[in-house]
């Protein structure tokens, strides 16, 4: 089977030759200089990211007080306030 309807207009696409002119020449092009803005809000973050790393982790001086605390039997903690830690951190969604 030959089909000629359409392929006249397809090889003529390919056959036609387009006219490329030179390119005209354009002004000198200066580029920018790239610059970095942070806000003040983001400087303030930086800030207290930074402040926060210099607390330790651990408070010694609680830790020590705690320890001396069960040491000398002094530490008490009731079955209710377990229980109501406990409750509350349920409810909180933090269990």
């Amino acid at each position: 089977m030959k089909i000629w309807e359409g392929v006249p207009k397809v090889s003529g696409i390919y056959d036609s030759r387009r006219n490329i002119s030179k390119m005209e020449k354009t002004d000198n092009v200066t580029g920018k200089k790239d610059v970095v803005s942070i806000s003040n809000q983001a400087k303030d973050i930086q800030t207290a990211m930074k402040a926060l790393k210099d607390i330790p982790d651990i408070r010694k001086d609680r830790v020590e007080e705690l320890t001396q605390k069960l040491e000398t039997g002094a530490y008490k903690v009731t079955e209710e306030d377990i229980a109501d830690k406990i409750l509350k951190s349920i409810i909180d969604g933090k269990a």
